[in-house]
């Protein structure tokens, strides 16, 4: 059946009636948006309702622009590393691995042993972190309020103590380098970290019983906002999204980059891919890190952190391209560069996961309810620093 196309909605209530062509019902035209819902960034959606059911939804994003790859054009290649912090900023540790890796291709610059160790280190924490604040998140959008939330940032500000321990910030930590990482380890650090670790254990086993077998997460999000395998393929869908619909695809285990192959963990798949699919590939991927997190700590080599022949300053590498991509938190997180031999990218562009999962938002909501959307939305894991930039 035709859908029409959406009126603007009125100034004064934020919705417009709009009549099918030859019938008697009405589509109600509503805009969510631009905080709500939830927030999880400066987003809005333009939505068609037919009753409660949604037959179009069409994403409008644009509003949180920061001319990210613009600016990172003009300044030079170190520059652009805290740049990358503010891209996804619940997870600055993988975008500078990002974009460090992409420039190491480009550049033909290998890192050091130890440097590889605590890239993995670095980048699994922040795997744990970004799964255990966007389960509590997800749950909020289904109206439980309080403790889930609470107990992931309880969670989440252990890790974020090792970040600043680390790196001097816990958020926008720019701590990757050319060749290796800018600082390394302090006394005690892998200690803490191992501690933590046991402790991240329980809470999970604590996690999975206060949500995976409550029947009311179960109806809220079973059989709701499924994304067949095929769409997600077509569609560049790519991390935990994409492995809830069956898809085997994890780039640690495809491109190998890193020191990957060197650890022994799982994919997880799910079956159905909807909303509790993705819920459960976070809970189980989180199990997967934890346990290379203890290979990486066990076998952490000594030796310098970042390699002698990676020249900070006055960097050029000579002209050339190179794309290079990691299995960041929500996807595939790549970026491309150009070089023309100056101190500044010729062209720099982000591939981010959020913006590319965000596509399908559509397909997974037709035929849902309106409180339906809100969930399919929180399951997608976006950050509008990403989409945006």
């Amino acid at each position: 059946m035709p859908v029409p196309e959406f009126d603007p909605p009125t100034a004064a209530t934020g919705y417009s009636l709009k009549q099918r062509e030859g019938e008697e019902g009405e589509l109600l035209e509503i805009s969510m948006g631009p905080h709500h819902p939830s927030t999880h960034g400066v987003f809005r959606m333009d939505v068609a309702l037919e009753g409660e059911r949604v037959v179009r939804l069409k994403p409008v994003f644009g509003y949180l622009h920061r001319n990210h790859e613009k600016i990172a054009e003009e300044v030079t290649w170190l520059s652009s590393m805290p740049y990358t912090d503010r891209l996804d900023y619940f997870n600055s540790m993988t975008n500078n691995w990002a974009y460090a890796l992409s420039v190491e291709t480009l550049a033909g610059i290998e890192p050091t042993e130890r440097a590889e160790y605590i890239r993995v280190i670095v980048a699994e924490l922040t795997r744990l972190l970004n799964h255990t604040c966007l389960i509590g998140f997800l749950v909020m959008d289904m109206g439980a309020l309080g403790t889930p939330l609470m107990y992931a940032f309880r969670e989440r500000e252990k890790i974020l103590d090792l970040f600043e321990a680390l790196s001097g910030s816990r958020m926008m930590c720019n701590y990757l380098r050319f060749g290796g990482c800018r600082c390394d380890l302090p006394a005690d650090w892998l200690t803490e970290m191992n501690r933590f670790l046991g402790e991240f254990d329980r809470f999970l086993d604590d996690y999975e019983k206060l949500l995976t077998g409550n029947e009311i997460l179960q109806a809220r999000t079973q059989q709701v906002g499924s994304l067949p395998a095929e769409l997600a393929i077509s569609a560049g869908v790519s991390g935990p999204m994409l492995r809830a619909s069956g898809v085997g695809y994890d780039i640690r285990k495809v491109d190998r980059y890193g020191i990957y192959d060197r650890f022994d963990f799982r994919v997880p798949l799910g079956e159905v891919g909807d909303v509790y699919d993705r819920y459960m590939i976070r809970i189980l991927e989180m199990r997967e890190s934890l346990g290379i997190l203890r290979q990486a700590a066990r076998d952490l080599p000594e030796g310098p952190i970042v390699n002698s022949k990676a020249r900070l300053r006055g960097f050029r590498p000579k002209p050339g391209e190179a794309y290079g991509r990691i299995e960041a938190p929500k996807g595939e997180l790549g970026f491309y560069l150009i070089s023309d031999g100056s101190p500044q990218p010729y062209r720099y562009r982000v591939r981010p996961p959020s913006l590319v999962n965000l596509t399908v938002l559509e397909d997974m909501c037709l035929g849902h309810t309106v409180a339906d959307v809100v969930v399919i939305l929180g399951s997608v894991d976006i950050v509008l620093g990403e989409v945006d930039r």
